[in-house]
């Protein structure tokens, strides 16, 4: 029996409609919540991402700001920006769309950004939130994961899961998200030994090592739920994940695409960590956001 698709792109929509709701309401306070997103450089790929963060900015009611630059810009005058955006009230949220120039340390630019606005999730001061389960913004692109996961209705209390990949932005802090929901996990990466061995035993499976067809149908648990966050391309130049998603949708019991699938809910949960970041300032959010609840019950509830 094929998987069921959990449709990021739907699942996106109707968190949108909530997160725009929030947004109309701190409006109304005159506290609207703005993100500034700043690109440097013309990479093609960046532009795209740049030009549809902005769109859901517009389409969900929150202030957005784009500032684009010349790869010729130095790392001292975007520190300097970002040091403005800091103390600027109208701005919640900053992102400095990755990659940056060779000349620019991408770490030194992340550390500039005060962590109150830090709604991408990625300095160290977010990872330790996350690390000590404290109160903070969560990496977009897992955070998305959790809620595509929590969208199936499965309680993954005493679930193992596999996470294929380490990175700063995804493996890790996923690994880490599935641990607070109270399963047992396992991170593998490029260099694991029969990583069939362990994705066989697994309840999920979230595949985001960048390399297509890493997880076969032969190495899917029959039932499992299995998160493709793989941006890649085949032969013929089409988009596709991680995932041999054909054969695998046959064995597992829930299954992202791609695209559709994780993609539209990072930049969702952009949106969600920038309208947190403006609630947090009004003293306005109920402590139930601070937990790893539901996403959908939380929106529903609000």
């Amino acid at each position: 029996m094929p998987a069921n698709l959990i449709s990021g792109t739907q699942l996106s929509q109707n968190l949108r409609l909530a997160i725009g709701a929030r947004a109309a309401r701190l409006t109304s306070r005159n506290r609207r919540p703005g993100l500034a997103v700043i690109l440097v450089g013309e990479d093609p790929a960046s532009e795209v991402y740049v030009r549809n963060k902005v769109r859901a900015c517009a389409d969900t009611g929150i202030h957005s700001v784009l500032e684009k630059y010349p790869a010729t810009l130095t790392q001292a005058a975007l520190l300097s920006r970002i040091d403005a955006m800091n103390n600027d009230p109208a701005i919640h949220g900053i992102l400095v769309q990755m990659p940056l120039p060779r000349h620019i340390d991408p770490h030194a630019v992340i550390a500039a950004i005060a962590t109150r606005k830090d709604v991408d999730g990625y300095s160290v001061m977010s990872a330790g939130e996350l690390l000590t389960g404290t109160p903070g913004f969560r990496p977009c692109t897992p955070y998305g994961c959790m809620a595509l996961i929590e969208s199936t209705g499965i309680d993954l209390k005493g679930k193992h899961a596999v996470v294929i990949g380490r990175s700063n932005t995804v493996g890790k802090p996923m690994a880490l998200l599935l641990l607070q929901a109270n399963a047992t996990v396992t991170i593998c990466h490029s260099n694991t030994p029969d990583l069939g061995r362990h994705t066989l035993g697994a309840d999920v499976v979230v595949a985001a090592v960048g390399r297509r067809n890493t997880l076969t149908a032969d190495m899917v648990r029959p039932g499992a739920i299995v998160i493709d966050v793989g941006m890649n391309r085949d032969e013929a130049g089409k988009l596709c994940g991680d995932v041999a998603f054909e054969s695998v949708s046959e064995v597992a019991g829930w299954i992202t695409p791609v695209p559709g699938g994780v993609g539209p809910m990072t930049i969702t949960m952009l949106l969600m960590n920038t309208v947190e970041a403006a609630e947090r300032e009004l003293d306005d959010i109920e402590p139930v956001v601070r937990e790893f609840v539901p996403i959908v019950e939380r929106q529903q509830a609000r």
